[in-house]
């Protein structure tokens, strides 16, 4: 009678346990639910999946894939830091790999992204075109390579806005030799900007305030030669009437 509760007793056990167990999911299966959550915009479940990917150390090929779909999801939920961190690991990681433009690149656009206003930290527009400008040279026949030249010279038109958002504070001021130097050399710093001939405008505005008329007519010969279009000709013409 004993032995019968007994064995009845460890039937009911094991039945119990094994009813209780999980299926273990392959790295194929994770990948493939990260995907999916990836394509229904859930991105932190995709992002939990395919680090589940990394876990089962089953497959490398699959591995490398979920690293970089961890920086995609990351960067398609404006988690750009985390993203930037993905990217830079991948290609650091994968320096070979066919998709190691596409991780630099994307890693210039993380910081693109955070670019903000004028009146704002410039290290984004910094660090854009240092990746940018990296990615451009090390990988010179990518598909990205258009769009990276466009960024880039965005990112340096905006390095010169900066330059002249500071210049205009120092010629307000009556600062108006700190102006010119600091519009000199942004002007020499980026000379292919497209907004470089406000710079130009705004040194020969400080020289004719400062007292200097002779280097306030050079400079705005330069912009009449330089930009023959340029809005900031008009305003020239007022300052040269004004003060010359």
């Amino acid at each position: 009678m004993n032995m019968r509760r007994f064995l009845f007793g460890l039937v009911f056990f094991v039945a119990g346990c094994a009813g209780t167990t999980e299926t273990v999911k392959t790295a194929d299966t994770y990948f493939k639910e990260g995907e999916d959550f990836y394509a229904s915009r859930r991105y932190e479940d995709a992002i939990a999946e395919w680090k589940k990917v990394k876990e089962t150390f089953s497959s490398p090929e699959l591995t490398t894939m979920a690293e970089l779909k961890i920086a995609d999801a990351y960067f398609e939920s404006h988690s750009y830091i985390e993203a930037a961190a993905a990217y830079d690991d991948f290609r650091k990681l994968h320096p070979n790999h066919p998709q190691a433009a596409y991780a630099y690149y994307r890693l210039g656009l993380c910081h693109y992204n955070q670019i903000t206003g004028i009146d704002t930290d410039q290290t984004p527009v910094k660090n854009a075109v240092k990746f940018f400008e990296s990615f451009l040279k090390l990988y010179p026949n990518s598909e990205f390579v258009p769009e990276a030249q466009a960024k880039l010279a965005e990112c340096i038109g905006k390095q010169v806005e900066y330059e002249v958002y500071v210049g205009r504070f120092y010629l307000r001021s009556g600062r108006y030799q700190a102006a010119i130097k600091r519009l000199e050399e942004a002007l020499a710093k980026y000379p292919r900007a497209q907004n470089s001939d406000e710079a130009l405008f705004y040194i020969g505005k400080a020289y004719f305030l400062s007292g200097d008329k002779a280097k306030g007519k050079e400079a705005f010969n330069r912009l009449a030669k330089q930009y023959l279009s340029s809005r900031y000709l008009d305003e020239a013409r007022q300052v040269m009437e004004k003060y010359y």
